[in-house]
């Protein structure tokens, strides 16, 4: 029993494991009876708990073996009757006000890998303390109810699908003429949007939206190269746009009419103005400290407060949970809206990047093209660098003691939110207007040997100039 402890570590907000390796039924069970012990103690357990599944192998048995769990600790589950996007979950876990949710997924993870997410009762990821005190629990007894609680199945859909449906004007986008191009990579996203722009007469074209639990190989994240595919067939299609979904629908990825891959950082930003120019919501912008700076100048000049946060959802989660927040964001493609959840949603992310560009009569290229010309040319790219441990601190250890130079420019200030930023003077980004800073970031994994590299700078060739010199700073270890 004392191995399951170290197996079963709850992150953000839940464990992932390998299927089989340590994802086992076992495991699953250890997660359950934390989280059944959570919910007794802290939560109205009479409410309930919604738990939901996507396309993995083997997630709709481990959802079951979830809810038996809970339900023999005396918790009432409802539980999803067919594949369940993250967001739907969250959705339905607020709007049924429940004692919470568990999620069945490993994200944008390897086909091999699995999870359990917990989300709690406002419809978002368990903040830390939430999180923290679910892990409290691992491995300790559970008591049985004399009489197990009911397992009710559920669809969660209708409800989700309309709410999605209300948010966004689809007499617009289907006014527009455009065709877009439904990329779901095999996840619980399929046949949402796709459903949606059947319904409304908005043409369209799904891509890799069968079931199969391999991803055919690809990790069912919306980045290069797992969208190889979409460019080619958002072109061959002669689409306006490619909507992209990762594994569990939480995220969002797109790539616009010529075959370029949009990224996270550019749909925050067209996502962004358009909300502050056109519908003028209320409330503060949020972005993690791996994303573009762009969006402080969008939000600079509508008047509105930009926090700065951490890298990762749950930092906008609290922040949405404590302040005024229109809109939050992750540099991996996680945006979130307060006026629809406090929780990621890629298929209404999608939807909306459909709703810019009816409203603003512009393909995704031309939105972007003139979020450059308005802003100033922001390019962006990140290196994963898989390293031993030692090469990692070492790495981390030589950037805190202090840089000069990197790739031949000079270090002008440096930042540690989360990691190590440093701003450098680029001279080749000096003629041009309103040119984006130049800034690395070094950041090291905390449970894997990983090391992260982020740059943003004025052009693409000076952001892969700066990586390479970052990588071969890390590299090079302690011999210099």
């Amino acid at each position: 029993m004392n191995d399951l402890k170290t197996v079963v570590k709850f992150g953000t907000d839940g464990w992932r494991g390998i299927i089989a390796d340590d994802f086992t039924y076992e495991n699953v069970r250890v997660a359950a009876r934390a989280i059944a012990l959570y919910v007794l103690e802290h939560e109205d357990s009479k409410a309930g708990v919604c738990i939901g599944y996507d396309t993995r192998f083997g997630s709709r048995s481990f959802a079951r073996v979830v809810a038996e769990t809970l339900a023999a600790a005396g918790v009432p589950v409802f539980l999803a009757n067919k594949i369940t996007p993250t967001p739907e979950l969250s959705f339905a876990v607020r709007e049924r006000k429940a004692a919470g949710g568990v999620m069945i997924t490993s994200s944008h993870n390897p086909a091999e890998w699995n999870g359990v997410k917990y989300k709690a009762t406002y419809g978002g990821s368990g903040k830390p303390s939430i999180i923290s005190s679910i892990e409290s629990y691992l491995l300790k007894p559970v008591p049985q109810a004399a009489t197990p609680a009911k397992i009710e199945e559920v669809d969660f859909a209708p409800d989700y699908i309309a709410a999605l449906e209300s948010f966004v004007d689809l007499k617009a986008i289907k006014a527009s003429g455009y065709r877009f191009l439904i990329d779901t990579m095999y996840g619980a996203g399929r046949g949402y949007v796709a459903g949606i722009f059947e319904r409304a007469g908005i043409p369209y074209v799904e891509f890799r939206s069968e079931l199969n639990p391999t991803f055919l190989g690809i990790n069912p994240e919306p980045i290069l190269p797992h969208i190889a595919a979409t460019q080619k067939a958002v072109v061959a299609e002669k689409c306006a746009a490619g909507l992209i979904t990762d594994g569990d629908a939480d995220r969002i990825g797109a790539v616009d009419e010529h075959g370029n891959v949009v990224d996270a950082h550019k749909i925050f930003s067209v996502l962004l103005q358009w909300l502050l120019e056109r519908k003028q919501w209320p409330g503060d912008v949020t972005r993690a400290f791996n994303t573009t700076k762009m969006l402080d100048r969008i939000a600079a000049k509508y008047g509105r407060t930009l926090h700065e946060h951490g890298i990762g959802f749950k930092y906008v989660v609290d922040l949405m949970l404590e302040k005024d927040i229109m809109i939050g964001g992750e540099e991996s493609g996680g945006v979130g809206i307060s006026k629809h959840l406090p929780e990621r949603d890629g298929l209404l992310n999608s939807l909306l990047l459909a709703n810019v560009m009816a409203d603003e009569k512009k393909t995704l290229g031309e939105l972007v093209a003139a979020l450059q010309q308005e802003y100033g040319e922001h390019q962006y790219g990140r290196v994963d660098m898989h390293i031993d441990e030692e090469l990692k601190q070492s790495a981390i250890r030589r950037a805190k003691a202090g840089v000069a130079e990197v790739a031949g420019l000079k270090v002008l200030r440096i930042e540690t939110l989360d990691g190590i930023k440093f701003f450098l003077d680029n001279p080749a980004c000096a003629d041009k207007p309103k040119a984006a800073e130049t800034w690395v970031l070094f950041r090291a994994s905390g449970t894997e040997p990983l090391l992260r590299v982020y740059c943003e700078s004025c052009s693409q060739e000076s952001v892969q100039q700066v990586l390479k010199a970052a990588q071969a700073f890390v590299l090079q270890g302690d011999s210099k």
